[in-house]
């Protein structure tokens, strides 16, 4: 099966397209060729948002992920997160309270505090974003991957 491509426009700064540009040519590839790696890498790594069987609960690692960029890239709001997180979510087993969808967009030194008074003490061998990953796991029961 033949799949047609589209073509799309797409707006950069000039020092992202500056940086891509160095990556494909440090790969020797094309510069089309990073847009389509990093366009596949974000579906895979999102893939949880393509099913809408994932509501609640289910999304929260993958939000982990993008924690830094919700609020800088995307200028997502607690609101629109609480939305996109529980909006579908029919399962009151993995509805997400709104404090724990605000930590995803705390900045880290807020973050930081919040995690001490919750564990009266900070996990020193863990960076803040795995803290925040494993008291999130450990909260609604989830498995976090490890690779």
């Amino acid at each position: 099966m033949i799949e047609l491509k589209q073509m799309i426009s797409l707006r950069l700064v000039e020092s992202d397209r500056t940086s891509i540009q160095a990556v494909a040519s440090r790969l020797f590839v094309r510069e089309s060729d990073i847009y389509r790696l990093a366009i596949n890498y974000l579906l895979s790594q999102f893939s949880c948002l393509l099913d809408e069987t994932s509501t609640g609960s289910d999304l929260l690692l993958a939000m982990c992920e993008i924690r830094a960029e919700l609020n800088h890239t995307l200028g997502l709001k607690k609101h629109q997160l609480e939305k996109i997180i529980n909006g579908n979510n029919l399962h009151p087993d993995k509805y997400v309270a709104m404090s724990d969808i605000e930590l995803l967009l705390m900045p880290q030194h807020l973050l930081k505090q919040h995690l001490i008074k919750v564990y009266d003490k900070p996990k020193n061998k863990l960076n803040l974003e795995d803290w925040l990953k494993e008291y999130i796991a450990e909260k609604y029961n989830l498995v976090i991957n490890r690779i």
